[in-house]
């Protein structure tokens, strides 16, 4: 009998995400079990190697005011990343919320 497809839904917070993942943690273990057995996984070099297949990543010098980069190597430490992963992480968030708004504005 097929198992149950586990849907993960959107979270509002960290806090809710975390207790979502607690509380289905057996679930999740026993699908990635089963994908293990049946080989549907992939290998994290798999995974590396497609990233670097598609982008290219360009080095970029950017001044930014002391307490910014204060205040992101506080936030990033606090997720256990360095504040440039986090910084790279919002500016990617945030262009692809503006390129999301461009689009609408455009089709109308």
């Amino acid at each position: 009998m097929p198992r149950k497809k586990l849907v993960i839904p959107a979270f509002k917070s960290e806090a809710e995400e975390a207790a979502w993942w607690e509380e289905h943690r057996a679930a999740v273990e026993a699908g990635l079990r089963a994908a293990i057995r049946e080989r549907k996984t992939v290998s994290l070099n798999d995974v590396l190697a497609h990233a670097r297949q598609k982008k290219e990543l360009l080095p970029v010098t950017i001044r930014l005011a002391s307490d910014d980069i204060a205040t992101a190597r506080r936030l990033a430490n606090g997720k256990g990343i360095g504040y440039q992963t986090y910084i790279k992480l919002l500016l990617h968030d945030a262009l692809q919320k503006e390129a999301g708004r461009q689009s609408r504005v455009t089709r109308k």
